[in-house]
């Protein structure tokens, strides 16, 4: 065990500095000076401003080894052997590096960061966490990933920080009898206790989307849907979130369907958003309709401590958080007449958005980062005493 006389040494390893649900929860989790001495260290990154200038200066941040972009892994088998070289050579640098050398426990903020982590943990005994964000399963790693993750970072992984009860479900069968697996929410900026509810004398003005711009995150499927209910009245939809990973072209075609099905004036892509209580404390509804299983879904956990209305697919992560009927609503995923329908109950039925707003802001087991942060404490001690 560590000593009193000395805080945890803590190494977070990230594989970018693109804003995803991943780096931003990490960001949110070691800005509210958790109990332990944090490290980051990365990849070399690219020229300019990066989404990881928003970590405390007390925080050191390290960069080792070349760069990761991505979709590496992906292309055909040169390209698949390229990838593996990165992870070789990232894995060589990071198990050399002083501040692999100087942590008491190492963990791994995003699957590529565990793949190259699990390589340089082999020869180590330094205790290797791994926090999972993703289902482990070949449609949310793909295959190489999916690989990667069964064979060779799940089976060496002292722990687990798993997101949901669904995502570390999908990862039991991998890890070791020992292993020390629990479930922690990721840190989601969430102030619990202070919603502005929705009153039933609210009139329905605006729906939103808090998720990145992808093809996956259902952004399509919403669209349709509120055409299909509130085209051509003064009701808007606000999509909020970036591009990363590629997806400009997506968001392109997002607005080109939007004029297509006559309700471009009507919808509002507002791009990367710092102040999401503000933001939410602007919709009445928050809808989250992945076209596959999410693992979490932060934007929930958003939704639900705002106070909004929650629309979500009825599996998954999300489906651990909102009982239908009481404190939101589940549709059927990749179903859009079904969401049309919930959309137009909602815009019929006032009374119905204020109970599901109140008891949203209610839901049991809403954590702040500060109690994210001491959860994550716990699981690291927890590694520590098992080691010993």
């Amino acid at each position: 065990m560590i000593g009193q006389e000395r805080r945890l040494r803590v190494l977070h390893l990230d594989h970018t500095d693109a804003a995803g649900g991943a780096e931003l929860a990490l960001i949110r989790m070691l800005q509210v000076r958790p109990d332990w001495a944090a490290a980051l260290q990365t990849p070399p990154l690219g020229p300019g401003p990066n989404v990881w200038d928003a970590v405390p200066p007390r925080v050191a941040r390290r960069v080792a080894g070349i760069r990761q972009p991505a979709g590496a892994s992906s292309g055909g088998a040169l390209a698949a052997l390229g990838f593996g070289v990165r992870l070789a050579v990232q894995a060589v640098a990071t198990r050399t590096s002083a501040a692999f050398r100087s942590a008491d426990l190492v963990d791994a903020n995003t699957a590529r960061a565990a793949a190259y982590g699990a390589l340089a943990a082999r020869v180590s005994r330094t205790p290797f966490v791994v926090h999972l964000r993703d289902l482990v399963e070949p449609e949310a790693l793909g295959g190489a990933g999916h690989a990667l993750m069964t064979r060779v970072v799940l089976p060496r992984a002292d722990g687990v920080i798993a997101n949901s009860r669904a995502t570390l479900d999908s990862a039991q069968p991998y890890l070791r009898p020992e292993a020390i697996a629990e479930v922690v929410p990721s840190a989601s900026g969430l102030t619990v206790g202070a919603a502005l509810l929705v009153r039933a004398d609210t009139p329905l003005k605006t729906i939103g989307m808090l998720a990145r711009i992808d093809p996956w995150k259902g952004q399509a499927e919403l669209l349709e849907a509120f055409a299909r209910v509130f085209a051509g009245r003064d009701i808007r939809l606000q999509f909020a979130g970036g591009a990363p990973f590629g997806h400009e072209g997506y968001l392109a075609e997002l607005q080109r369907r939007a004029d297509g099905l006559g309700v471009g004036s009507q919808v509002d892509v507002l791009g990367h958003v710092d102040e999401v209580p503000r933001l939410l404390d602007g919709w009445e509804v928050g809808v989250q309709y992945s076209t596959r299983p999410e693992p979490l879904g932060q934007n929930v956990l958003q939704y639900l401590a705002a106070g909004r209305v929650v629309v979500a697919a009825d599996e998954g992560g999300p489906a651990e958080w909102v009982s239908d009927g009481v404190n939101g609503l589940l549709v059927p995923p990749r179903d859009v007449d079904a969401l049309a329908g919930v959309l137009r109950r909602l815009d019929r039925d006032s009374a119905l958005r204020a109970h599901l707003s109140g008891a949203a802001a209610a839901t049991p087991g809403l954590l702040d980062d500060a109690a994210v942060a001491r959860a994550h404490l716990a699981v690291y001690e927890r590694v520590l005493a098992a080691r010993d």
